[in-house]
């Protein structure tokens, strides 16, 4: 079977390296050879193993009947939208790890697949090298999922867990995370929360059968968390991770992706580096947690290559959602718990005022801060109690308040 990859990348080459490195096996699952027939990239790779696939102009890919299968890795969702069309129309599945094109087209795409008897897999979009897409869409024919939520994304991740664990500056973490290849010089989609959103977006689409906007979708980033923010919450029992949280309510969807606090005893908090997890809850199946590398060149390009099988096998349940939209549901309503830190006269007397029954945690490195913790409210009364904190003695600013993820 012939393919072609747009985009020689960190994924596009990541995928022709383990296609032949891996030639044997990879030969022995998909029943049938694999062969890389055309590389379409703008620059030129003179000491390439495959140096004589490059070509330049899509229209090459497109015209080809012998490529079966095209591998988008391009990214972003212009150039990307386009070729990957034009693929699906010529009659050749599309294997993509651009959650960027899949949140924002999927639909039409999925649909245009349809029609054409061919695949639209995206196994890679989510989760990097976690097989999380297939059983996701195996789940959706026996069981209703009810609720998504974790963590989504790698470079965030492996950010906040250089800060934790290190105690790094969020600028020296990035920095790092960018040295690696897990952040792109601009890491605005990674840190301001916009990846892991998208990425819910899938999910949650596939899961009501209905396009879920992700430009709807309350989104917060990391990219203002600092040493006081792991400080307290470590005093308190926590630490913090960049969360998408959701439920597939009867009348729409609740969607969120900021940063939560995450209890140390809970499962979540151990996912660490560029690893993610993530919790599905099915009706009849119960929560069921996916954990793995969720960032890195030869993670992602093992589960594009996971759709170069079954594009050669046939064996995929291919994902269905419409282009109409589902509704997102007013954050206002969300319920949990959350943790604010004020700065104030006196500490211990601010927060008796608040409460008589408060536990403040007060930290002598950061002398006129405390930091409370609220009942679970929903986010219209934390902002009520928020501008009640303004009325107390002593009070003078917020500095902060988080989430507790459940």
């Amino acid at each position: 079977m012939k393919i072609a990859i747009l985009g020689y990348g960190v994924v596009g080459s990541g995928v022709a390296e383990v296609l032949r490195l891996n030639a044997a096996q990879i030969s022995q699952r998909a029943k049938q050879a694999i062969e890389v027939k055309y590389i379409l990239d703008l620059r030129d790779f003179p000491d390439d193993p495959l140096e004589k696939c490059f070509v330049k102009d899509f229209t090459i890919i497109e015209k080809d009947p012998e490529v079966a299968v095209v591998v988008e890795s391009i990214g972003g969702e212009t150039v990307a939208y386009d070729f990957a069309k034009r693929a699906l129309l010529a009659g050749k599945t599309v294997c993509t790890p651009n959650k960027a094109l899949i949140a924002a087209h999927g639909a039409e795409l999925l649909a245009i697949a349809r029609e054409k008897s061919v695949g639209l897999l995206f196994e890679a979009s989510v989760g990097g090298g976690i097989p999380l897409i297939r059983p996701f869409c195996d789940a959706l024919l026996i069981d209703e999922v009810q609720a998504v939520s974790g963590i989504l994304n790698g470079t965030s991740n492996y950010i906040l867990t250089q800060m934790n664990v290190h105690g790094a500056e969020y600028a020296d973490a990035l920095k790092e995370a960018q040295k690696l290849g897990y952040a792109e010089q601009d890491p605005t989609a990674d840190v301001g929360g916009f990846d892991a959103c998208r990425k819910l977006s899938i999910m949650l689409s596939m899961a009501t059968g209905k396009t879920v906007d992700y430009t709807e979708v309350t989104t917060e980033g990391i990219d203002n968390i600092g040493a006081a923010d792991f400080a307290f919450a470590k005093a308190s029992g926590f630490t913090l991770k960049q969360i998408v949280d959701a439920r597939c309510c009867e009348n729409g969807v609740e969607a969120i992706t900021a940063p939560f606090l995450v209890s140390l005893d809970h499962p979540m908090a151990v996912v660490s580096d560029v690893y993610n997890g993530c919790f599905v809850r099915g009706l009849a199946t119960g929560s069921t947690m996916f954990y793995g590398s969720g960032a890195g060149k030869l993670p992602t390009a093992a589960a594009v290559i996971s759709n170069i099988v079954d594009a050669a096998t046939g064996a995929y349940n291919p994902a269905e959602w419409i282009q109409e939209k589902a509704k997102i549901l007013p954050v206002s309503k969300y319920v949990y718990r959350r943790a604010v830190r004020v700065t104030c006269e006196n500490p211990l007397g601010f927060a008796a005022a608040v409460c008589a029954n408060a536990s403040p945690v007060i930290l002598p490195e950061y002398p006129g801060q405390v930091m409370l913790l609220s009942d679970e409210k929903t986010e219209a009364e934390a902002a009520t109690d928020l501008e009640k904190l303004k009325n107390i003695p002593g009070y003078k600013a917020v500095e902060r308040v988080l989430r507790v993820y459940k």
